[in-house]
């Protein structure tokens, strides 16, 4: 499964995904891209598109979109409080769906 971290996820978080092919905005070259342009130019190539931005799903028609969206809830961003759903979130890739958000936290 191919999956994007937005720019605001620590790259490091892409280690926890072993056997999907993870990259981040900035190395895509979408480092400062808005949301509704992000996530049209990660639907062409991605299929999970992960984020902590809990206002996407409210901001975006997200049934138009041919991506999932995965909304992880921690109480930051910083990696130590990241990595802890990893495991969540390998258990929901399976069950995304392409227009939708799942939002995954403690």
């Amino acid at each position: 499964m191919k999956i994007l971290l937005d720019e605001c996820i620590d790259r490091k978080l892409a280690r926890e995904f072993p056997n999907h092919e993870v990259k981040t905005v900035p190395q895509m070259g979408w480092a400062g891209v808005k949301n509704g342009q992000l996530l049209a130019l990660a639907e062409q190539e991605f299929d999970v598109f992960i984020t902590v931005d809990r206002n996407l799903s409210f901001q975006q028609n997200l049934s138009q979109l041919d991506i999932a969206i995965v909304v992880l809830q921690a109480s930051s961003n910083r990696l130590a409080d990241l990595k802890p759903l990893a495991p969540k979130v390998l258990d929901v890739l399976d069950a995304v769906v392409k227009g939708q958000a799942i939002v995954v936290g403690m």
